[in-house]
């Protein structure tokens, strides 16, 4: 069978049915959720769109795996060479493994398993509206909050008391007073339009798993320090989403078991989540013990309403506290930028019969891009580019400690470029957090017999462009440093002629954003082919001049790094 042949549904359902459950891939690469029912046949996984499933992930090889489903149900996967591997259920794959329901794979650092086809994809699930009790529905109902905020009814909308709570609410949008106060005096509106023994605004922390009483309204000499809400009404709002009505608990098998609800004797209770720019700031929450104030349809939709003005003021106050925050980030990454900057050091320009050039840009005021040369003192000149996981301030600092490990090195007698690899791999591997690694590139050039020795530790091929116009990659010879506890690396040789030049390269080139398309290996290749008589700094500048025009000169979504190394003509 070829790759991605699909037999007859029909044929295949047949084989279900005496073979077991039909499977799918499911997994993520951190911004994008993937699901692919897994039919007989073959399909290439990797970040080319081509891909029978394509995965854009930057770790991702063009073609990197292959999944195999054969007739009578069975499942095989493949690393197709890619030069940051597959692993499966923790080890590298090597050759052909068969692999089953539950197994983890993981393709570079994007992290997939075989799941039932008949599985829920719960992470495309949006808020739904829910009815909690199938022998009363009137009990219990869950409701999207955007369902929640529809129009009020017009016979609401007469009540005396709700419109000029309305306009005082609406009020401390701009007055500028603390978040507390505000919050209390949010609180003392809504009681002169919903009648309730408790009112209380709910902060959430960060990783939506607590909640706290920022403010709470309570009905006699109640200590507002005693207000408890019941832990599972908490969880279903602020994990879907959805305002609450509960208009008699104890009548609901899915509290009348909760103590946290009995004993506080409610008889109704509302609550809506306080919802910005798709994140829950808080929850607004009424209840009562009164039957006479038994809470409806009605009800909750004029707390969402408060609600809704209450969040976008909360959401203002986080924006004033960011902005400020931002403002002393950016001395800070000003500094540090300036600090990098001066890490990097000029290349050498004294080496008979080459030219030399680096070039960088970032994308943002630091970046996870690198570089060095060292030139020894017998003449020969060590390099390396590499590019760090990640971007912003933690990509910088792995940039740095990278960079410092390998300077250490260089200076001890009778450097090794296998050991040095599999020595800085080791301590970013064993100093920093799982999925940080890098990609590197790094050589020894001997100008004496005109050789390369070079070790490509997952990073993009550079290229080997001849004086005749042929071109040459030196791909990998061994995974991305700091990813694994395991060596891999193997050092490799490169001669170069007379007018043959080095091209190395961070994918911030190849993957620069044009409209409809990214600009890609074939357009830089021919490029340089083309420019290949010029000086390395005009290649350089015109490269940069195509990629500005390619891309509209939007600015850098990553960064863009070069390393060129030619041989001179006499």
């Amino acid at each position: 069978m070829s790759r991605g042949t699909v037999l007859p549904r029909e044929y295949f359902l047949d084989q279900r049915n005496s073979t077991g459950k039909m499977l799918k891939l499911v997994g993520t690469d951190g911004k994008r959720f993937y699901s692919w029912n897994l039919e007989p046949g073959k399909y290439v996984i990797g970040r080319r769109q081509e891909c029978d499933f394509p995965v854009p992930h930057k770790t991702v090889s063009g073609k990197h795996a292959e999944i195999e489903v054969t007739a009578d149900g069975r499942y095989f996967v493949v690393d197709l060479e890619s030069k940051n591997g597959t692993i499966v259920n923790g080890e590298k794959l090597t050759g052909r493994r068969e692999v089953s329901e539950g197994d983890r794979i993981i393709f570079a650092q994007t992290e997939f398993r075989l799941a039932p086809a008949d599985e829920s994809d719960s992470l495309l699930k949006g808020p739904t509206r829910t009815k909690l009790s199938d022998h009363d529905p009137e009990n219990s109902v869950f409701i999207s909050i955007d369902e929640a905020l529809k129009p009020l009814p017009a016979k609401v909308t007469e009540r005396p008391e709700l419109i000029p709570a309305l306009f005082d609410m609406a009020k401390i949008l701009v007055l500028p007073e603390p978040k507390e106060a505000m919050l209390q005096k949010s609180l003392e509106m809504i009681s002169k339009v919903i009648p309730a023994e408790r009112l209380a605004i709910l902060a959430v922390s960060e990783d939506g798993e607590e909640v706290f009483t920022a403010a709470s309204l309570l009905t006699g000499d109640k200590d507002p320090g005693s207000f408890r809400i019941s832990r599972t009404i908490a969880k279903d709002i602020i994990a879907d989403k959805n305002s609450i009505l509960i208009c008699d608990p104890l009548k609901d098998p899915k509290f009348a078991e909760k103590q946290s609800i009995i004993t506080s004797e409610l008889k109704s209770a509302i609550a809506v989540p306080l919802f910005d720019e798709g994140k829950v700031l808080g929850i607004l929450y009424a209840d009562t013990s009164n039957p006479v104030h038994r809470y409806n349809d009605e009800y909750l939709r004029v707390l969402a309403t408060f609600g809704n003005i209450i969040a976008s003021r909360l959401l203002n106050y986080e924006l004033l506290h960011e902005r400020q925050e931002k403002q002393i980030i950016e001395a800070e990454l000003e500094r540090a930028s300036a600090i990098q900057k001066n890490l990097l050091e000029e290349c050498p320009s004294d080496i008979p019969g080459y030219e030399i050039c680096v070039f960088q840009e970032q994308s943002r005021s630091v970046g996870g891009d690198l570089y060095d040369t060292h030139l020894l003192p017998d003449g020969r000149l060590q390099f390396l580019v590499a590019d760090v996981s990640g971007k912003g301030l933690g990509a910088a600092l792995l940039m740095s400690n990278i960079l410092a490990s390998f300077r250490i090195l260089y200076e001890t007698e009778d450097f090794d470029l296998i050991q040095a690899v599999e020595k800085v791999s080791h301590q970013v591997l064993r100093h920093s957090d799982p999925g940080d690694f890098a990609t590197l590139f790094a050589g020894i050039l001997e100008p004496n017999n005109n050789r390369i020795r070079f070790i490509n530790a997952g990073h993009n091929p550079p290229l080997i462009v001849r004086g005749n116009g042929t071109i040459e990659h030196l791909n990998a010879s061994g995974l991305m440093i700091g990813a694994f506890d395991f060596p891999s690396w193997k050092e490799e040789t490169v001669d170069l002629s007379e007018g043959d030049l080095l091209f190395a390269y961070s994918d911030g080139v190849t993957e620069a954003e044009g409209e409809i398309e990214q600009y890609g290996e074939d357009r830089m290749e021919s490029l340089v082919v083309n420019a290949r008589e010029r000086c390395l700094k005009d290649i350089v500048e015109h490269l940069m001049d195509d990629i500005d025009e390619f891309t509209g000169g939007t600015s850098r979504s990553d960064d863009i790094t070069i390393l060129g190394i030619k041989r001179s003509k006499p």
